[in-house]
């Protein structure tokens, strides 16, 4: 009885570091493993200057590794489109193209979309301070800016999922307004 029960706790000891605790470099693994696909979007923009929040709908598009678009539907149609370092904002009859690489701290904020959506942990690492909280089912990670630039413009990003899914994404921007989008996947690639 004693040796089966010391064998049992041997055998249970053992398969420790196989349910080891849900950490960053897991989640980014799971992540990198997403190659893109559709969905659609909710966004709530809390404005200190308004009464209610700005309300958008739309639908993302992401491609593995450089490719992200945001079709904004309601209130008004815009789409914005990023390609490597090439932000593209299309409004009405007006098109707008910005290379990120002369701005900095966009590039930062960018990088955090694209360093989330990827799973590359080094390029989150560059400007934030990640946390992460949960388990794969249900997780939330944190980026919190580690640059003084980019904390005179945002607080927090909080990111949250399931498995190598985003399904919310806040942020807390440094004048106290916020954003919050809800993401429901409609197909993956």
């Amino acid at each position: 009885m004693i040796k089966r029960l010391a064998s049992g706790l041997l055998l249970a000891a053992l398969a420790l570091p196989a349910c080891a605790a849900f950490d960053v470099g897991q989640l980014m693994d799971d992540l990198a493993r997403h190659k893109g696909g559709k969905a659609k979007f909710v966004e709530k923009k809390y404005i200190s200057l308004l009464d209610k929040p700005v309300i958008s709908t739309g639908e993302l598009t992401y491609t593995a590794p450089a490719f992200l678009e945001k079709r904004t539907l309601t209130p008004k149609v815009e789409t914005l489109r990023l390609e490597k370092d090439l932000l593209s904002i299309e409004r009405e009859k007006q098109k707008i193209s910005i290379n990120l690489a002369s701005q900095p701290e966009a590039l930062a904020f960018i990088d955090s979309i694209r360093g989330t959506l990827t799973g590359n942990r080094a390029a989150l690492e560059k400007n934030y301070l990640l946390s992460l909280a949960g388990n794969p089912e249900k997780w939330v990670l944190t980026l919190l800016p580690s640059d003084q630039k980019i904390s005179a413009l945002v607080l927090r990003i909080t990111v949250s999922g399931s498995k190598n899914q985003i399904r919310s994404i806040e942020y807390l921007q440094a004048d106290g307004d916020r954003a919050v989008m809800s993401i429901e996947p409609l197909e993956a690639k």
